[in-house]
């Protein structure tokens, strides 16, 4: 059965989360990662096809597709009505400058360019993309999933924290998806911290630092009061 989303954000660790609950033998994927339902597939193959996915009534089943975050509310109230009770929600977030670097770097890799052939413009114009802003609103996207789910079927997972110490976090969300047994221990911690798509490790051009100062520094500052979180790290 159906018993949690992961929600995004992408590039703030969705693929490490999917590996790390995929190695708990009570966790399973049906549908592998990123399924893209209620985002892409929903009107052509319905919400029949999506329920059959998870048959299994007993197992602790779930779908990690990061597009979801930014949903439209609309959308997210299907969710809401359609869901078995006490659906789980997961939700990462990372610096989000880093992220949207993080992204446009992926951008250039998939249009087969090299790092020199893409201007600072280049670069300004993903930034700003409506793709890019809204992955990187989280308190908006934290905003409307919890105008139908309660705060504590949220649970939001710092990248950073994820770094420090993926024993810790992957254990946390175990538990959050109600899972108490067989939680990792540091036997598994060379495992878990494996880095998955670690990227090319090209720095951000000192050029766009402020560009991305200006559209997230206010977001980061709201985003901490919404959450009565300390992110003055970021």
């Amino acid at each position: 059965m159906l018993k949690f989303l992961g929600i995004g954000a992408q590039k703030c660790g969705t693929t490490w989360l999917h590996s790390a609950l995929s190695r708990h033998p009570d966790v399973g994927f049906p549908g592998g990662k990123e399924i893209h339902f209620w985002n892409r597939h929903r009107e052509t193959r319905g919400l029949p096809w999506y329920a059959d996915l998870f048959k299994k009534e007993q197992a602790v089943e779930g779908d990690i597709t990061p597009a979801y975050g930014f949903l439209p509310p609309q959308t997210i109230n299907l969710i809401r009505r359609w869901a078995p009770p006490g659906l789980r929600l997961i939700y990462m977030i990372r610096d989000p400058r880093e992220r949207a670097w993080s992204s446009a770097r992926m951008a250039l890799h998939r249009a087969d360019m090299t790092h020199d052939e893409a201007s600072d413009q280049w670069f300004m114009d993903h930034f700003n993309s409506k793709g890019s802003l809204q992955r990187g609103d989280y308190e908006k996207c934290i905003r409307n999933w919890r105008s139908e789910f309660s705060p504590e079927s949220l649970l939001v997972v710092r990248y950073d924290e994820l770094c420090k110490d993926p024993v810790k976090i992957a254990n946390c969300c175990l538990l959050h998806i109600g899972i108490d047994r067989g939680l990792y221990s540091e036997a598994d911690r060379n495992t878990l911290q494996k880095r998955q798509f670690a990227g090319d490790g090209v720095s951000l051009r000192p050029a766009l630092k402020a560009v991305l100062d200006d559209i997230y520094q206010p977001r980061i500052s709201s985003l901490a009061e919404y959450l009565q979180m300390d992110l003055s790290s970021w």
